[in-house]
């Protein structure tokens, strides 16, 4: 046999290994579609995601076959769970169903019903635990997010976290810690007034140990209001 013959007897005998391979292949995948799906195993971020909703998820698809269970139909069901950001879902021979979670980390309030992860994504999900709460338009949640860390990092050596963050349509931004007090930023970058102003603290909480405002919104300094001081009891009236 030629050299040529040679090369052409291998090649047709690769294409022919291919194809069976491909077709045992094939072969394999459909019988594993047709088997029933026994059994349903959540792993990764399961902590919040409520057990009674994995369990009602699980029964709905324990029995049916693979094949009339698409992966990516049950990912976007599990995606439709409260506290479900993502998740990967994979068919684990012979019968068992994969699916890994990925939770949302709360990072704040955004309205009744509403939340905000640490990634700034705004998402509905039940929770009772306390939150700072943001107040801006929803397109900039995420960048709300970005500027909650900055703050509350700034504000570490006044001893009282953030307990609310604004931004205005306008771009302005606000921030209330949990003692009362209001901090006006301003727009634009505000890291240096910010952190001239914590560094004043001590010395402005000594002289003004009422404040409740403090606009940060000068170049060279910052101003500050106190409350206002109670009223003198009315003395009683004696009797005639």
């Amino acid at each position: 046999m030629s050299p040529r013959a040679v090369q052409i007897v291998r090649a047709a005998a690769g294409m022919l290994a291919v194809i069976v391979l491909a077709g045992g292949g094939w072969l394999g995948w459909d019988t594993l579609g047709r088997r029933p799906i026994a059994a349903v195993r959540f792993t990764g971020d399961t902590a919040r995601v409520a057990a009674a909703d994995l369990d009602r998820l699980a029964a709905s698809l324990k029995g049916r076959e693979a094949r009339e269970a698409p992966l990516e139909s049950v990912r976007e069901a599990v995606r439709r769970l409260p506290w479900v950001r993502d998740c990967s879902v994979r068919l684990h021979f012979p019968d068992t169903l994969v699916v890994r979670l990925e939770a949302h980390a709360p990072l704040a309030r955004w309205d009744e019903t509403r939340l905000v992860s640490a990634r700034g994504e705004i998402f509905a999900a039940p929770y009772e635990a306390p939150l700072p709460r943001f107040e801006g338009p929803a397109e900039a949640a995420a960048e709300m997010a970005r500027a909650y860390v900055a703050i509350a990092q700034a504000i570490g050596p006044m001893q009282s976290p953030l307990a609310k963050l604004g931004l205005s349509r306008r771009r302005a931004w606000q921030a209330t810690l949990a003692s009362g007090l209001t901090l006006e930023l301003g727009r634009g970058d505000f890291d240096a007034r910010l952190a001239r102003f914590v560094a004043m603290w001590p010395s402005v909480q000594a002289s003004a140990p009422t404040v409740t405002h403090a606009d940060l919104r000068y170049a060279n300094g910052f101003a500050i209001r106190e409350s206002a001081p109670p009223k003198p009891a009315a003395a009683p009236r004696r009797k005639a």
